[in-house]
């Protein structure tokens, strides 16, 4: 259940949305646990291919290649050059680049005139962080049951959370 709360965009005067995540990270060890439980490799193994395969990725990149990964999506290197422009082409060159980002473009299917992306779920449901602000990070309440969760916060003016 991906989490929202509301921000107010000073340019637009008006609220948004706007995604959060709750908890800590997922680290690599529980992502290869997971791994191990829905496959037949082993959790050293699930490791040790996770932790070559971003090895394996650099290096395809740093030669210059989109490495694109089945199911998850395409990863690919730009550069930022911000304020070291040039008057002609013939002067531009490696000197300029002051940055370099990892874009990522998450798979996508179609269907029809539907385009769907791997990582977002099909039956994906927005929760607003007022209604959900008891989650310990794993989608599980930390509150026991009958304590009002969600309105104890009623009445209050300000955002706890701003």
């Amino acid at each position: 259940m991906p989490i929202f709360k509301a921000i107010y965009k000073k340019l637009s005067k008006k609220w948004h949305p706007q995604a959060i995540t709750v908890g800590a990270p997922v680290e690599m060890d529980e992502l290869c646990d997971a791994i191990a439980r829905m496959t037949t490799v082993s959790r050293p193994d699930s490791k040790a291919a996770v932790e070559a395969l971003g090895m394996v990725m650099g290096d395809f990149m740093n030669a210059g290649r989109t490495v694109h990964v089945e199911g998850l999506g395409t990863f690919y290197y730009t550069c930022v050059s911000n304020g070291k422009g040039v008057d002609t082409e013939k002067e531009v060159n490696a000197n300029q680049i002051t940055g370099t980002r990892v874009r990522f473009v998450p798979e996508s299917t179609r269907k029809g005139n539907t385009i769907t992306r791997g990582l977002i779920s099909d039956n994906l449901v927005w929760t607003n962080i007022k209604s959900v602000s008891t989650l310990d990070g794993t989608g599980t309440s930390t509150e026991t049951p009958g304590t009002g969760g969600s309105d104890e916060n009623e009445g209050q003016t300000e955002d706890p959370l701003v």
